[in-house]
């Protein structure tokens, strides 16, 4: 996910379109003038206020190339939502950036860059320009992305109302959370990258630089504690992929936490036969450094439904 930064800026349209369309703004953060896209729907001319998606890039990514690998526009399109692509930070202006979500990645992590600030500086900024609903701010990523989602949930709960992180467990050192955030999980058992079973990853690629990946039931066990979760996880699901097509062998199964407290949900979407992937995202995208792609489940429309069941607490608004 090596692709530049590239969208020029642009104002919300005038009249209604058949599909949204992307702004590219700046804000100033600690010192540092950050940058991301934003992808606003057609809605947008109504003036009421939309939910918002925050959708971050992976290590070693940027904004644009998640929005064109995640496919998310044209189902903020459909169903009346802004997405928010954010660009991390690194060596170089546009490509090879990272987050800062705790013991990983890259620069980001080692200077401490302060992102979970610079989120609130965006959301105050995106705010300001469009009609956003503050009760309805989700956050989703791939990998380091995921990981920024769940540090999110943890230092921005009261701006978060639920969180979808995909193929990236937690990488705070430490659990801590203001309150319970609803969190639905995706992740590959077969994902090479950021191993689902945990321990210590392969190198970053051109690097020797590598992570120790948290067990993702193990985290998410964590949180469904927090949580209040008083049962057991059970299966409420299961997919395979099409017969007769080269994922046919690919499956998904869907686990819930139940009991929970205030109405939180704790999930996870279990995959096999995928890589270390956005399901349903481009198909084939740098197979041989992310592993098999699948379209078992369609991470968009699985988080979007998710995300559709919960609000930001009233209390803490």
């Amino acid at each position: 996910m090596l692709l530049g930064l590239a969208i020029a800026c642009a104002a919300p349209p005038a009249s209604h379109a058949a599909a949204g369309a992307t702004a590219s703004i700046t804000v100033r953060h600690d010192g540092m003038k950050r940058t991301a896209l934003v992808h606003y729907p057609p809605q947008v001319v109504e003036r009421r206020p939309l939910p918002v998606v925050l959708n971050f890039h992976g290590g070693g990514g940027n904004a644009l190339a998640q929005q064109r690998y995640a496919g998310m526009d044209a189902l903020a399109d459909r169903e009346g939502f802004i997405v928010v692509y954010p660009n991390g930070t690194g060596m170089l202006q546009d490509s090879l950036l990272t987050w800062n979500a705790g013991a990983c990645c890259g620069v980001a992590a080692t200077q401490g860059t302060d992102d979970v600030g610079f989120v609130g500086t965006l959301l105050d900024e995106v705010a300001a320009r469009f009609p956003v609903d503050a009760a309805r701010v989700y956050a989703t990523g791939l990998s380091n992305g995921a990981m920024m989602s769940y540090r999110l949930a943890a230092d921005l709960s009261d701006r978060i109302a639920a969180i979808a992180p995909v193929a990236g467990a937690s990488a705070m050192a430490k659990f801590r959370a203001a309150r319970p955030v609803p969190i639905l999980h995706i992740h590959s058992v077969d994902d090479l990258r950021a191993l689902y079973g945990g321990g210590l990853g392969p190198p970053f690629p051109f690097t020797n630089v590598r992570v120790m990946h948290r067990p993702v039931e193990a985290s998410l066990a964590e949180w469904a504690a927090h949580a209040g979760c008083a049962a057991p996880p059970e299966v409420r699901d299961r997919r395979s992929g099409a017969a007769g097509t080269p994922r046919a062998s690919h499956t998904a199964m869907l686990i819930v936490y139940p009991g929970c407290r205030d109405g939180v949900e704790v999930a996870l979407w279990k995959l096999t036969g995928a890589g270390h992937v956005w399901p349903g995202g481009e198909r084939d995208y740098l197979p041989r450094l992310l592993g098999p792609g699948t379209d078992v489940i369609d991470a968009n429309a699985e988080m979007w439904r998710f995300f559709q069941r919960h609000r930001l607490p009233a209390r803490r608004r």
